[in-house]
């Protein structure tokens, strides 16, 4: 599902202040918006990203990758491995 409108992704790096936040109040808040349609966290820590993404029913679904995997946002048709996202880290 490719968006063409404004807010459709967000990215957050994650911190060690932060992640909490940014798991639980911010993404509650960030889940009334309706263009909203995958939200990603970034871990600082290890090579993790986690992407939440509204499936067509508007329900979240959680998807994990790791070192080895593709990472796909769908919401502006991205893709691109984990290691090139960390590269010069």
């Amino acid at each position: 599902m490719r968006c063409d409108y404004p807010a459709c992704l967000i990215v957050e790096v994650l911190s060690p202040k932060t992640e909490a936040f940014d798991r639980g109040n911010k993404f509650y808040d960030y889940q009334k918006l309706d263009t909203l349609v995958e939200y990603v966290l970034i871990s600082q820590d290890h090579q993790r990203l986690d992407c939440f993404r509204r499936n067509a029913q508007g329900i979240w679904t959680l998807q994990f990758y790791d070192p080895g995997s593709e990472i796909h946002l769908e919401s502006v048709d991205f893709r691109t491995s984990l290691e090139a996202l960390y590269e010069d880290v």
